[in-house]
């Protein structure tokens, strides 16, 4: 098999795994997002221990809003990645980024102790866009380099 295709495999994989692993949080009820969400956040505190502690309820919210973020900034370099296997320009993964955070939200519409915002779908689009820029950024870097002989 060659490397283009290889790599096609690739990117196609990590999107369904990245994707799966996005709707199946949403899927979560509410009271389990939020232990998980709860648990996470000690960790964290545990680690990065030079943090200030919010107390025992705060700072949850900015962590999940965080982790949306981060997921969909995951999703959108796939996603500009796999448009650049294709030979399309990488940038029309922003629409397909904003397709899943739509799909997001209304996955939570159904789902016990969750509900859809539309400030979330601007959030994850967020996401996808930094996705898709630092994937651009790779890209620009990673061709001057190559034009400089790899120095």
């Amino acid at each position: 098999m060659g490397t283009e295709k290889r790599q096609k495999r690739l990117c196609v994989t990590l999107l369904c795994l990245c994707l799966a692993f996005i709707w199946g949080n949403s899927l979560l009820p509410g009271e389990i997002s939020g232990a998980i969400s709860d648990f996470v956040k000690e960790l964290l505190l545990k680690i990065l221990f030079f943090l200030p502690s919010t107390g025992a309820s705060g700072g949850g919210g900015l962590l999940r809003k965080l982790a949306h973020f981060t997921e969909f900034a995951c999703l959108g370099a796939l996603l500009a990645w796999l448009h650049a296997l294709l030979g399309q320009h990488p940038l029309w993964g922003l629409g397909w980024g904003f397709l899943a955070a739509c799909v997001d939200e209304t996955i939570q519409r159904f789902v016990p102790g969750r509900g859809p915002s539309f400030f979330d779908v601007l959030l994850d689009t967020g996401g996808v866009t930094l996705g898709i820029l630092l994937l651009l950024a790779g890209f620009a870097i990673h061709q001057k380099t190559k034009s400089n002989g790899g120095k």
